[in-house]
């Protein structure tokens, strides 16, 4: 595992390549990034944002959505993995937030996650990306960096996050783009490039991991 000065190390050096990261989803407003968001579990940033357009010019917001006929919304997204089960989640949260919420997506975790179809991961970077919450959240580039570099040797990605938030204690936001970016780009899950790593002599996993 890493130790004290190594997590400081990495932290300085993720601040430094990364100073304004933000997410790759296009979206306009709330609306559209929590759908982006609950869209992109399982299925690239790339492919959302070849989704979302027509998706939003047809349902631009949750009260049009609420009214959505689910094959339709279907149709829109299909390429998207899941989107049986994204299309059913996205109208079923356009009509909570329309009768619950009055219309308002909520901006805290706790209303965040009742809505169908956002766990806790897709509530906090809702937050880390529309608030600047020091929140961390863990996908599945996260996961591995983490694991790659010492951070955390949890099991599941919400362990993984408090262990992260622990450690890492301030900018959590701009961590979190960060390692999603270096997991996206550098520290990728086949054939990771190594020799362009800024991070690799906090590696702990090279050699598992460098034949495959």
């Amino acid at each position: 595992m890493a130790t004290k000065n190594e997590i400081l190390e990495i932290k300085e050096l993720f601040l430094k390549h990364y100073p304004n990261s933000v997410t790759e989803l296009n979206y306009k407003n709330l609306y559209e990034l929590i759908i982006a968001v609950l869209l992109s579990a399982q299925c690239t940033d790339k492919r959302v944002n070849i989704i979302t357009p027509e998706l939003f010019k047809k349902y631009p917001n949750t009260k049009e959505l609420a009214k959505a006929d689910i094959e339709d919304v279907k149709n829109i997204i299909k390429s998207c993995s899941f989107f049986n089960n994204k299309a059913k989640n996205m109208i079923a949260l356009a009509k909570m937030v329309e009768e619950e919420f009055n219309g308002e997506i909520p901006l805290n975790q706790k209303d965040l996650v009742k809505l169908p179809g956002v766990g806790q991961k897709t509530a906090n970077v809702v937050l880390i990306e529309y608030t600047g919450a020091n929140l961390m959240a863990v996908d599945t580039h996260v996961f591995r960096v983490a694991h790659r570099l010492g951070l955390s040797d949890k099991k599941s990605a919400i362990e993984t996050e408090k262990e992260l938030a622990k450690k890492f204690k301030t900018n959590l936001h701009q961590l979190h783009q960060g390692m999603v970016l270096f997991g996206r780009y550098i520290c990728t899950a086949k054939n990771p490039k190594c020799d362009n790593c800024f991070l690799s002599k906090y590696c702990k996993s090279k050699e598992s991991f460098k034949a495959r």
